[in-house]
């Protein structure tokens, strides 16, 4: 419904009226005039409406107009629905004409795939496109039409009546509802064109399959897609049969009462038929055509379909389904449908014999309208040992065996079937270790018929023998993954494989100590090693992993040393080396030199407290004459080069202050002095 302040100003009184009645609107029963029974389009038709009846059901979501302070309800009063499927993507456009002036159409698109029509009711974000402008004359989908819905107008308004066509999605259903806003109306045409969308159906029709029923004296008949109801005749005048044993009395669908389209036919003959086989020709009947889609192209004339028709005389199943892997049902499969009610529902129906016992559970079938395609026999357990096995269709406890479509008991009956062993896809592997590389060999037993193997190590490619040989790193982290099969059973296992095997010596220790103090190293190294060998340079060895703290001679002058570790595997063959450099100071007693000159010559050209190593808690800072902060450090190694913001100070005195915890006697200490800077 459209507001009432902006609908057209001689309607009003009328309006009012619809507005408070439309409460008790009389419901849309028309074919076409709801959703769900919309016309099926074709893009080269024009759709003539001369007669709308007077409806109204839902209200709709209009984007961009409903939902907004003052905004209008908006109805598909008095509708008609078009439902199309694009074929190929492109823009849409149509035309909407008025058989008279003074009249407005309304009209809204929806794009309603994988929903049921009825949804546009509900779902807003189905909505594509519209317009729902009050001016009269022609609407529709152009290109110069406007980017927006227009909202419900006046005719003076001058409001747009044209929405830019819309980009429609190939394989995507849409749904296009038209409205008329006044109960006085003289129709409408409605036409596509101008677009690049293609909305018509390429499928030529044709006939499919024709089923006799048990009687003969009825066939039913399928096409390969859906058919104007109109074309088809009551009498059937467009069938006949070859060789001519009866003829067609009459031709009927469940589907035209309620839709403008069918794709099957339920056809009557005058008579039975004869054992036989037959062709259905289809023909120009009474109303000058044969069966026309919704583009009115027709089934050829003469096109044929054939169908065998037998007496019914008692089925035996066809087969047993595919045996799969430790099967726990069996699916027995008929040439005609069996009745469900005579299947007994604990499987009584079937036996089950072979090399393990098998006991039947139940039965059941895929039930549509009392009939199924096949059985479906519940065993109590898999069957997990390879063998044939018999499985035998008899009288169940209900009495009877199985009765088909047609009445007929099905004889008793017996089915071979095959099982196969289940597998396992546990495998071995064994390992040669090496210094640097390990090499490894994969196998799989095959047991229970294992025929396809593989093989997954860490992102490599497949491989797909039954044995494999492999290099990995002796220091690696491998996943190996293993898939077999024989043909039914499938497997699989996996492992991680870790190797720590490659010899890595390494060890960490301090760099400086005071010549009083033993030099502590720890040994990281890893991998397999039997013999360690330590060299504290040419002053002594230890042949342990993790030798006691080594005390380096004093010799009262600072002095470097080599530690090296050497890390052996005698089995392998293997080894690997790591040394670290050794200082050790003269002494370790903290000095504060009094003069430095920062000139670059290489001598003394940086300040700070010497030895400063067993200093913990080390804060050292230098000020100028002034007091001024010019150098801070809280590492023992760090010196100062005479600058102050990377600028040179002058020469002069300078203070310095020390404060530290000596790490032996854990004493604080507090130290100052100056220091000459000389250039």
């Amino acid at each position: 419904m459209k507001p009432f302040a902006k609908l057209k100003t001689l309607l009003v009184l009328s309006l009012i009226f619809w507005d408070t009645g439309s409460l008790f609107s009389q419901a849309c029963t028309t074919l076409g005039q709801t959703p769900s029974t919309a016309f099926p389009v074709c893009g080269t038709s024009t759709f003539q409406q001369n007669n709308v009846p007077i409806c109204a059901t839902n209200d709709l979501y209009v984007p961009g107009c409903s939902g907004t302070p003052g905004g209008a309800l908006y109805q598909n009063k008095n509708p008609f629905f078009y439902k199309f499927t694009c074929f190929v993507s492109g823009t849409l456009g149509f035309l909407i004409t008025p058989n008279a002036p003074n009249e407005d159409y309304d009209w809204q698109l929806y794009d309603i795939t994988g929903h049921i029509p009825d949804d546009i009711f509900t779902d807003n974000t189905l909505v594509v496109t519209g317009n729902w402008s009050g001016s009269y004359g022609p609407t529709g989908a152009s290109a110069t039409g406007a980017n927006f819905i227009q909202c419900a107008s006046v005719p003076t308004d001058n409001a747009p009546t044209f929405a830019l066509m819309p980009n429609l999605i190939a394989g995507h259903e849409y749904l296009l509802m038209i409205s008329h806003f006044s109960d006085t109306q003289s129709g409408y045409a409605l036409s596509f064109g101008g677009g690049t969308a293609v909305i018509t159906d390429p499928t030529v029709p044709h006939m499919l399959t024709a089923k006799p029923d048990c009687s003969g004296q009825i066939i039913t008949l399928k096409l390969n897609k859906n058919i104007k109801c109109n074309s088809l005749t009551a009498n059937g005048s467009e069938f006949s049969l070859l060789p001519a044993a009866t003829t067609v009395v009459s031709a009927t669908t469940t589907t035209c009462s309620s839709s403008f389209n069918f794709d099957e036919i339920t056809i009557t003959l005058a008579s039975a038929l004869p054992n036989g086989n037959y062709q259905l020709v289809i023909n120009n009947g009474s109303d000058g055509n044969t069966l026309l889609d919704n583009c009115n192209t027709g089934i050829v004339a003469g096109e044929q379909v054939t169908f065998q028709y037998a007496v019914p005389q008692p089925i035996f199943a066809d087969s047993i389904g595919r045996v799969g892997c430790a099967p726990d049902s069996l699916k027995i499969y008929f040439p005609k449908k069996i009745n469900c009610n005579s299947i007994a529902p604990n499987g009584s129906d079937f036996s089950v014999t072979g090399p393990t016992l098998v006991t039947v559970s139940s039965a059941f079938g895929n039930c549509t309208n009392g009939k199924t395609d096949y059985v479906v026999v519940k065993l109590s357990a898999p069957i997990y040992t390879q063998g044939s096995y018999l499985l035998k269709l008899k009288a169940g406890t209900d009495g009877t065996i199985l009765i088909d479509e047609c009445g007929q008991e099905t004889p008793t009956q017996t089915l071979p079937f095959n099982t196969v062993d289940t597998v396992s896809a546990l495998f071995q592997y064994n390992s040669t270790f090496g210094c640097q590389r390990d090499t490894l060999t994969f196998r799989h037993n095959g047991a229970h018929g294992v025929n396809n193997w593989n093989w997954t190590f860490n992102n490599d490619p497949p491989v797909t023998t039954q044995t494999h040989t492999i290099i990995f790193p002796a220091n690696s982290t491998n996943n190996v993954q293993l898939i077999v099969s024989n043909g039914v059973c499938m497997d699989t296992a996996s492992t991680v494989i870790i190797f720590t095997n490659e010899v890595k010596a390494s060890f960490t220790m301090t760099d400086i100590i005071c010549p009083e103090d033993k030099l502590s190293v720890t040994n990281t190294s890893t991998g397999l090693i039997d013999v360690w060998r330590w060299n504290y340079d040419i002053i002594g060895t230890s042949n342990l992993k993790d030798p006691p703290p080594f005390l380096f001679p004093t010799i009262n002058h600072e002095a470097y040393y080599t530690v090296k570790l050497v890390a052996t595997n005698n089995a392998l063959g293997c080894n690997d080396s790591a040394w670290h450099t050794l200082t050790v100071l003269d002494f370790c007693y903290i000095g504060v030199p009094t003069a430095f000159t920062p000139n670059g010559d290489g001598l003394n050209d940086t300040f700070w407290p010497h030895n400063a190593l067993k200093a913990d808690n080390y804060d050292f800072k230098v000020y100028n004459r002034w007091g001024q902060l010019v150098f801070h450090t809280n590492n023992w190694t760090q010196k100062w080069d005479g600058k102050f913001k990377g600028v040179l100070q002058p020469t002069g005195v300078y203070v310095w202050m020390l404060s530290y915890i000596n790490r032996d006697t854990q004493l604080p200490v507090f130290q100052k002095g100056t220091v000459a800077l000389i250039r």
